[in-house]
């Protein structure tokens, strides 16, 4: 099932917490080889985690991570606009309708059903959180993956030749997305709008509320 989990509710899910930073740390360190710290857990963090960001992750029957996504507003701060400036001849992405997407990771034996399923969950908050567009930088594998997916972005910006091309993307939801996708995954809209209420609820939301003295 698809769980959206802020980061500060990680900690309630440690064993789906746990094996999704390790998943991270073997994907983009040891098989992409990406310049990323592992702790000595053996888990891949970095300076974004610790921003309380939305991850939309894909769990499975045992609890443990299938796949993942990490979203944070562009009106804080982000990776495109920290690190990849250059990509975008120094203009900066910030509107609150605008979320970075970043650290798209899928478990080492994860199947396709993975990647629809986290598809299917960005869908759910553009049009759940009326946000107009994702940014996120992807480098040249992740071309055919997008295309797979029938998500390919528009490049705002890029950077390098050959496998070192790097580039700045924005993905719009199409109306096709969710109804294509939900094909792919063989489930009906009211359970993926099941997962997302169960994550969102009520109850949950006033938790996360600061205190009023």
């Amino acid at each position: 099932m698809l769980r959206y989990i802020y980061g500060v509710d990680l900690d309630n899910y440690p064993l789906l917490r746990d094996t999704m930073f390790r998943d991270r740390a073997i994907q983009f360190h040891d098989r992409l080889g990406w310049d990323v710290s592992v702790n000595e857990k053996g888990e891949e963090r970095d300076q974004y985690d610790v921003l309380n960001p939305l991850y939309v992750i894909w769990e499975r029957a045992d609890g443990r991570h299938g796949g993942s996504m990490r979203f944070l507003p562009t009106t804080g701060r982000t990776m495109v606009n920290e690190h990849f400036l250059h990509l975008t001849d120094g203009v900066r992405i910030e509107s609150p309708l605008i979320w970075e997407c970043t650290r798209f990771c899928l478990a080492p034996d994860a199947g396709r059903e993975v990647s629809a399923a986290l598809v299917l969950g960005g869908a759910e908050l553009m049009e759940n959180f009326a946000v107009e567009h994702f940014v996120g930088v992807f480098d040249k594998r992740m071309v055919r993956i997008y295309k797979m997916l029938d998500m390919a972005p528009e490049v705002i910006g890029s950077g390098g030749e050959g496998k070192d091309w790097i580039g700045v993307g924005l993905w719009q939801m199409k109306s096709e997305f969710i109804p294509n996708t939900l094909r792919r995954l063989g489930i009906g809209r009211e359970t993926s709008l099941d997962w997302f209420r169960q994550s969102f609820s009520v109850d949950r939301r006033i938790e996360r509320l600061p205190e009023v003295a």
